[in-house]
């Protein structure tokens, strides 16, 4: 049996075949002529001593030794790509791919980016605002920005701006419920985004902190934290709001945090890179701006009272 292993021109010509059950959508795809395809498959089985298909008349199907064979080629392959685009990304020095979720990338992300922006118009800059787990090197991204506790196992992570939630209304509702009790008759809006935090930072943890009894949070329910804070700014009503999320508002009067108490998340959002990437020019420069953007609204911080949320009993 032959130990070398066959042209990557055949091996190729395989994997695409086999992953289409067709030489004519195999050759379509590489680009080749199916006479072409076909030799470079007979020349594979040929250096094996094997057929890796069975030739019938409209079709063809994977043969033993074709099943054996497909999996590392896929796998082979993949791998091959994922290590031509890393470095790609590498030697790029202008792109930088960003993934957040949507409520970070539309509450904090977008209204800052101008400057950012202004600051590097030499770096390029490419968002994927989704909550979906991502594969820095298979979904080329440089750079995620995640909410939780980790760990972020095998990559670079910084734990960003310490977390907090706490009641934030427009200044006009301000006027009407300016003490924890008057928000009994309040419309209490809920993030359902933060359910997963343990102990729980919703409604009724934060009465109990202030030494209330627990009000039904009579009001909408929204799955994703930035629908909820533009309730709120749209003066619906009043919500539990992450600090990352509102402090922009706060700061510039769209929304105030007036009873003065926070409850501590815990959890943080992250700035996560590959390993050794973590001071390449680009990842360096966001990073610096964002610690330096978050800096900004340390005062807002300053002025809560933060205290651990109270465990379930």
């Amino acid at each position: 049996m032959a130990s070398r292993l066959p042209p990557l021109t055949a091996l190729r010509a395989f994997e695409s075949a086999a992953r289409h059950l067709s030489f004519a959508k195999a050759a379509d795809e590489l680009n080749v002529t199916p006479a072409a395809l076909s030799f470079q498959i007979k020349a594979l089985e040929e250096n094996l001593g094997s057929p890796v298909f069975r030739r019938l008349n409209r079709a063809v199907e994977l043969t033993e030794a074709g099943q054996a064979l497909l999996p590392g080629c896929k796998e082979g392959f993949a791998n091959l790509a994922m290590a031509w685009n890393a470095v790609q990304r590498a030697l790029d020095g202008t792109g930088l791919t960003i993934t957040a979720g949507p409520a970070f990338t539309a509450k904090w992300l977008a209204p800052r980016l101008f400057q950012f922006a202004q600051e590097h118009p030499d770096i390029e800059l490419r968002f994927s605002a989704s909550l979906r787990i991502v594969d820095l090197d298979r979904d080329e991204v440089d750079v995620a920005i995640r909410f939780g506790y980790g760990p972020d196992t095998g990559l670079w992570s910084l734990p960003l701006a310490e977390e907090w939630v706490t009641p934030v209304m427009t200044p006009r509702l301000a006027q009407d419920f300016r003490t924890p009790d008057d928000l009994a008759n309040a419309v209490l809006i809920t993030d359902q985004s933060i359910e997963f935090l343990e102990p729980k930072c919703d409604w009724n943890a934060w009465f109990q902190a202030v030494g209330l009894d627990p009000i039904e949070a009579h009001g909408p329910r929204f799955s994703q934290a930035d629908h909820a804070v533009d309730a709120a700014l749209a003066g619906v009503g009043v919500t539990l709001a992450r600090r990352a999320l509102v402090v922009k508002d706060i700061m510039e009067g769209r929304l105030v945090a007036p009873f003065g108490v926070a409850l501590k998340t815990g959890a943080r959002f992250r700035f996560i890179c590959r390993q050794g990437t973590e001071n390449k020019p680009q990842i360096k420069a966001l990073r610096d701006w964002m610690l330096t953007e978050i800096d900004k609204g340390q005062g807002i911080t300053e002025n809560l009272t933060l205290l651990d949320p109270p465990r379930s009993k």
